[in-house]
């Protein structure tokens, strides 16, 4: 049976992160843990079809797919994950999405929390 991205994303057992609960929330499923590995080709397949966007996450440049209310991630790059041959325990995350720049650039004050929101936009 062929589900949706849809489908996969609703079907997948999202857990919160809890160790950053407090300072970036967000969620994660786990590929072989949580047999996640049709989820995260799809994933991983519409990023390298080009539909992704890098963004900056304090020091490094994530690459980000925007799907609903969602940004999704790789902790590793979507490139190098063979999903076929490899046998690592990849993360994909996501966090809803804020409708500001933090959706594309995080900096330092910001913590993920409105308070925390840095007065000034990054600089390119």
């Amino acid at each position: 049976m062929n589900l949706t991205l849809m489908e996969l994303i609703e079907k997948a057992p999202w857990r919160e992160a809890v160790t950053y609960r407090n300072t970036w929330p967000h969620e994660y499923v786990l590929l072989l843990k949580d047999g996640q590995r049709e989820l995260m080709a799809a994933v991983r397949d519409r990023m390298k079809a080009g539909e992704a966007l890098v963004g900056r996450f304090f020091g490094t440049t994530p690459t980000y797919l925007f799907i609903g209310d969602y940004k999704y991630w790789f902790m590793t790059h979507h490139d190098v994950i063979d999903l076929d041959q490899d046998h690592t325990e990849h993360v994909l995350n996501r966090v809803r999405l804020y409708r500001d720049r933090r959706d594309f650039v995080i900096q330092a004050g910001d913590s993920g929390k409105r308070e925390d929101y840095p007065a000034e936009a990054a600089r390119e």
